[in-house]
């Protein structure tokens, strides 16, 4: 019964005491550790004047928004004075959508230095599409030079036959600059690449000679570029420089002697047709000869049953026979003086 009464007295005045003084000093670690976070930080915003409160900073760990990348964004934006164009909740919301919030404010700070129109919607939404838009608004400064085609691929040049038959290798250089405008839903420099390549193909094939293209190599150019095939790009294209042109194989005097050897061709399996033709026409008369010429050795056959039934019936005499014989020993006589016959192939 002793430790019962023990577990009924009350708790001294004292032990509450340090039990409330234990929650006040971890709840006093908690409050300081939390400071220590964000204190560096809201120093920075208050010093240049980011207008970050401390407990926004406590918010936005909470938003799941990194403070440091904000704060750092915010700063950069400050210090270029173009803080005003967005607000803090903006930054926020374009990070919690997956965007390069250092990359939007980069791009934006150097838009305005080059005096380029980037507003902050159009700069997040190209970020969120996936493109670089601090290499855009670099490109859209200092212009980008594209190789046509593209080394990447494995061809060196561009090769087309002009309308003599010869083959003309080019290689051009494509000097764009990026559209700020079209960067959202404009195609890449892939097109760009293929447009001009079919350019190229297109101007060299309707020349009427290969030397023309060899005395003029700018004329590819000027046609290719009045096309305007940075439509729908996400470039501007300022010029096309032909780098190199080059006389290839003669392409048209290759087609004409592999067309004449398959005319060849066709002429001699015709010639041949007949030929077999001819062969199949000269055994079936063959054969129809030794037909008709078992027809007459049957029909000989007949000769000496018809003299006897002539012989039987008294329609044929004796001296007649003998005249008859005589006949045929004549005949036999003559062709043996002819030479004999030439033996049946």
């Amino acid at each position: 019964m002793q430790p019962l009464g023990i577990l009924a007295q009350p708790v001294s005045g004292q032990a509450i005491f340090i039990i409330v003084l234990i929650f006040i000093g971890i709840f006093a670690l908690v409050v300081f550790g939390i400071i220590a976070s964000y204190f560096r930080l809201w120093i920075q915003s208050y010093t240049t004047g980011a207008g970050i409160g401390f407990f926004n900073l406590i918010g936005m760990k909470l938003r799941k928004v990194d403070p440091p990348t904000v704060v750092e964004a915010r700063v950069m934006a400050v210090q270029a004075g173009i803080a005003e164009e967005f607000s803090i909740k903006d930054m926020e919301a374009h990070f919690l959508a997956g965007g390069r919030l250092k990359n939007v404010v980069a791009a934006l700070v150097a838009a305005d230095r080059a005096d380029i129109p980037l507003g902050w919607k159009r700069a997040t939404a190209i970020d969120l599409a996936g493109r670089d838009i601090v290499d855009a608004v670099r490109m859209s400064v200092n212009p980008k030079v594209i190789d046509c085609p593209n080394p990447a691929s494995g061809k060196q040049t561009i090769d087309a036959v002009a309308m003599d038959g010869i083959q003309v290798k080019a290689k051009a250089r494509v000097t764009v600059r990026a559209n700020i405008e079209r960067l959202v839903g404009g195609a890449t420099e892939e097109t760009i690449i293929a447009r001009v390549g079919e350019g190229i193909v297109t101007t060299i094939g309707s020349a009427a000679s290969y030397k023309r293209v060899l005395e003029n190599p700018d004329t590819i150019s000027r046609t290719v570029l009045a096309k305007g095939l940075d439509a729908g790009t996400a470039f501007e294209i300022l010029s096309i420089d032909i780098a190199d042109v080059d006389v290839g194989d003669n392409i048209g005097a290759k087609l004409q002697a592999d067309q004449a050897e398959a005319d060849k061709r066709v002429a001699q399996a015709k010639a041949e047709e007949r030929r077999a033709m001819a062969f199949a026409r000269e055994q079936e008369m063959r054969a129809l000869t030794q037909e008709n010429r078992a027809k007459v050795v049957l029909a000989e056959a007949e000769i000496p049953k018809g003299i006897a039934q002539a012989f039987r019936e008294g329609n044929l005499g004796i001296m007649d026979y003998y005249r008859l014989r005589n006949i045929q020993a004549d005949t036999d006589m003559r062709s043996s003086i002819a030479g004999p016959e030439e033996p049946q192939k």
